[in-house]
């Protein structure tokens, strides 16, 4: 014979199935510890973000290969003949670490993926200003992309944006959210914020 159970204890297994699929997360995990990408000149990147951006550089490692092995396909899903000549650790303000690579490699692609692409990627920078921060980009030489768009509606809503490039392609964003956005209206949850 079949049981049954009662639709609020089927409702409160499905939600507690439910809860605990939400809750799962990777031992341990504490955050973003940091963004790793390559460059095609490693130095002229760190100075970039250095002394255009304002960050602070760290260390450089490396080098690492050539390896008689497979060791870098094993380890790093590369060319087995792949280098790495150096990487160098950056921290922009209070936010994660930047571990910016420069790679030899026989099958290395050269040319930068666009938003669009699958691996495209950019990076935000949180700005209290966005007027004074496009302004002071455009006097260091910096190709702007458009001018600062704010949403009006949404989850998003409040969030001023826009993107500008690296000397080297990569794009690049900055942020500014000084009112709140229009997602906290239904949650106490709250994104990270470089502020706090």
């Amino acid at each position: 014979m079949m049981k049954t159970f009662p639709r609020t204890s089927l409702a409160a297994l499905l939600l507690g199935l439910v809860s605990q699929a939400a809750q799962a997360e990777l031992p341990g995990m504490r955050g973003t510890q940091h963004f790793g990408f390559t460059v095609p000149d490693r130095q002229a990147a760190v100075d970039f973000f250095v002394e255009v951006i304002g960050c602070e550089a760290f260390f450089t490692i490396g080098p690492f290969g050539p390896f008689e092995d497979d060791w870098m396909s094993e380890n790093l899903d590369v060319h087995p003949d792949a280098t790495i000549p150096a990487a160098h650790l950056v921290r922009c303000g209070n936010g994660t670490n930047l571990e910016i690579f420069e790679y030899t490699a026989p099958d290395q692609r050269a040319e930068q993926p666009r938003n669009s692409d699958i691996g495209g990627h950019h990076i935000a920078f949180y700005v209290d200003d966005m007027d004074q921060a496009v302004a002071y980009l455009e006097n260091q030489g910096v190709e702007v992309l458009g001018t600062p768009k704010t949403f009006t509606e949404g989850p998003m809503e409040g969030l001023s944006w826009v993107y500008f490039m690296a000397p080297w392609g990569m794009q690049l964003e900055m942020v500014s959210v000084p009112h709140g956005m229009g997602y906290e209206a239904d949650t106490g949850s709250r994104l990270w914020d470089p502020r706090h």
